[in-house]
């Protein structure tokens, strides 16, 4: 007796605590779970007035559909913390497949293999645990019917009755997560059509002349990964920013900033770069791959047709990437491309300093044309420790020289069982490292024939930014060449390589064309 009393409170309070948890973890308070679930009273309702032949499935359904909702729900906070958004049926189902490998790359294959192992023992767990919870509460509900209808109608009429203005009483969470949900999934299965509709707008398609303002350059588009509007508030970034600048400046540099709203948030760097090539609002995987098949202007694309040489230079990038093709680049530099032999650094495949000196020693050290690199650095990706030091350009060689730092030797943690204030200090740190390497490249590479644009991809996770942040980044194009600036003056972004708190911002799918206007002549 005392077991089966005590499986039915268990089971209540799972119900309940599903039933009416917040989706953001910002939300998790006492107050929050002082409330009526209405859903569960309806359950309630249901589960007692119904047949015995019909109950028990009855129960059966509406315990397995909890237990999908229960799911669905975790999904939600993890992306929320991450990624800023709630989880998507439709579009989001692929990025599980990075998940796995950002695991696999930062902590080793068995760790990836025991996370995937113990995310699908979760899930049954969980809707096993839904399922006999609902069927529990549905017997006990039915074999006291009256009592049971009581309680329901008692609370009701509470609910109604000590309804206050601001302070709620009863909650629909559940349902309105659903109908949120239903509401998104519509708009998922409505979005390639969407897409295709906006892919099919190109005003450069055929465009005469494109980049004849750069003739002669060489450009380079340099991602800085995680480097959101959020790190100009730290005290060590905004100290790297200063410094760079007054030294850029002391060599002959005009720099330009401003804003531009990434696609995403916490993650889905690769979104981040193809929005920003391409000129189209790539903000879920579905979108990705289409656009890949396609056969859109990138700003590579236009530059190789323009006579440049174009390359991407990606340490990411571990196996096969057939992406490469799509964005037509004569040549691609992947991780085991740059002849890096030195240690990992938690995510990094490549320090940041290294992959400019790879791409300085194959490309723009020998006679070449005009060359245009795009280049998604990688030291400040979570989870932002260890970072390498910086050291002399001269001592880079193979990569061997980082194999002496002690902070090679430390293993990667995950940045949510971490203090939040020495995650906030790494990520600063990491950030602050990617910023110095892309000043010394400057310092010692560039010449009157350099332009250099340089970017965050997108806002660090919550867990650094707060609740509510944007998904702005900042954006420098920075030359020693005043005729380069000139082209740009309509743009109106701030002096120098930080912007603002009132810089411009715009989408950052406007800046290929914003880019192409400037530096080509208008289109007859």
């Amino acid at each position: 007796m005392v077991l089966r009393r005590m499986a039915t409170v268990l089971a209540g309070l799972f119900v309940l605590f599903v039933l009416i948890a917040p989706s953001d973890l910002e939300k998790f308070t006492p107050e929050a779970f002082l409330r009526v679930p209405l859903e569960g009273l309806v359950g309630v309702l249901v589960l007692a007035l119904l047949p015995e032949r019909f109950r028990r499935p009855a129960a059966l359904v509406l315990g397995g559909a909890l237990g999908v909702f229960t799911v669905v729900k975790i999904m939600d906070i993890g992306f929320d913390v991450v990624l800023y958004r709630p989880f998507d049926l439709v579009l989001d189902w692929p990025l599980l497949v990075p998940a796995v490998d950002f695991v696999d790359v930062t902590f080793g294959r068995f760790a990836s293999v025991l996370a995937v192992g113990l995310a699908v023992a979760l899930v049954a767990g969980i809707v096993f645990v839904a399922a006999v919870s609902v069927q529990r509460l549905g017997s006990v509900a039915a074999s006291r019917r009256p009592i049971a209808i009581r309680v329901v109608a008692l609370a009701a009429v509470a609910c109604v009755s000590l309804a206050v203005p601001g302070v709620p009483v009863y909650s629909d969470a559940a349902a309105t997560s659903v109908a949120d949900h239903a509401r998104r999934f519509q708009a998922g299965l409505r979005d390639q059509e969407v897409f295709a509709a906006e892919a099919s707008v190109d005003a450069f398609r055929g465009h005469q002349g494109l980049l004849s303002e750069l003739q002669g350059k060489d450009v380079v588009f340099t991602f800085v990964e995680s480097y959101g509007k959020s790190a100009l508030e730290m005290p060590d970034v905004a100290a790297k920013l200063a410094d760079g600048g007054a030294r850029l400046k002391a060599r002959g540099y005009t720099a330009k900033s401003a804003y531009l709203t990434s696609p995403t948030a916490g993650g889905g760097s690769w979104m981040a770069q193809a929005t920003l090539l391409s000129g189209l609002w790539i903000d879920n995987q579905q979108r990705y791959r289409n656009l890949v098949a396609s056969d859109r202007l990138t700003l590579p694309r236009a530059f190789r047709e323009a006579s440049w040489r174009s390359v991407g230079v990606v340490p990411g990038i571990t196996q096969a990437w057939p992406e490469g093709d799509f964005f037509h680049y004569d040549r691609v530099y992947a991780a085991q491309d740059l002849g890096y032999t030195g240690p990992r650094f938690g995510y990094a495949t490549t320090p940041d300093q290294f992959t400019l000196e790879s791409f300085q020693r194959n490309e723009r050290a020998k006679q070449h044309g005009p060359v245009m690199a795009a280049i998604p650095m990688v030291s400040s990706h979570a989870p932002w420790s260890p970072t390498p030091d910086f050291v002399d350009w001269e001592e880079l060689g193979d990569g061997s020289v980082y194999a002496t730092m002690p902070a090679s030797n430390d293993p990667p943690e995950s940045i949510f069982g971490r203090d939040p204030a020495a995650v906030r200090a790494d990520y600063a740190h990491s950030v602050s490292y990617s910023l110095e390497s892309v000043v010394s490249y400057l310092e010692r590479y560039g010449d009157e024939n350099l332009v250099f644009v340089f970017l965050g991809d997108h806002q660090p996770a919550q867990l650094v930014t707060g609740e509510g942040a944007s998904r702005d980044v900042p954006i420098t194009i920075v030359a020693k060449d005043p005729a380069v600036l000139r082209q740009v003056e309509a743009w109106r972004w701030d002096d120098g390589l930080r912007p603002g708190a009132s810089a411009p911002v715009s989408r950052m799918s406007d800046f290929r064309d914003q880019f192409l206007s400037a530096f080509s002549p208008p289109k007859p």
